[in-house]
């Protein structure tokens, strides 16, 4: 069967989407899992510590922080190789019940960051991970008259 030129496109955007937010979830998680103290004192790259800033060093905090960003990366993965809708639907949900608040947070402790690069470094890159699967989420509805996708092969409703 052909597929829709415009639905190729957009499974395209959304396995592309998907990947980036599984593959920075994965990078993060292992470097937390692996190397918590790097990571509490490094992130987000050596010399910027944005994790030391918010208090003293907990490893078994950051190696559960750590756990929990690669569960979510596999999750994002699965996702973007599979294309199946309910799991794009459920993965992009699961990751912005953890996003938003973790957007929140940042953003009302901006304070602990003495240089305005950290800051706005820091609300950019948590901004834009709400964003991203904001707009995959529309992009999975965007233009659907049929319950399924014709390219990525994913069944809808």
């Amino acid at each position: 069967m052909n597929a829709i030129p415009g639905k190729r496109s957009s499974a395209g955007l959304m396995r592309g989407g998907l990947g980036l937010l599984s593959l920075s979830a994965l990078a993060v998680g292992f470097w937390a899992l692996l190397l918590p103290r790097s990571f509490y004192e490094d992130f987000p790259f050596p010399g910027r510590a944005w994790v030391s800033t918010s208090g003293p060093y907990n490893g078994h905090l950051i190696a559960d922080v750590g756990a929990m960003y690669l569960a979510l990366g596999v999750l994002l993965a699965a996702a973007a190789v599979s294309l199946g809708r309910d799991l794009v639907k459920v993965s992009l949900a699961v990751w912005l019940v953890f996003a938003v608040p973790h957007l929140v947070y940042h953003v009302s402790t901006l304070h602990h960051f003495p240089l305005l690069l950290d800051r706005v470094g820091n609300v950019v890159s948590l901004v834009f991970v709400v964003l991203l699967p904001l707009a995959l989420l529309f992009l999975d509805g965007y233009g659907r008259t049929t319950g399924t996708h014709t390219a990525g092969g994913a069944l809808g409703r």
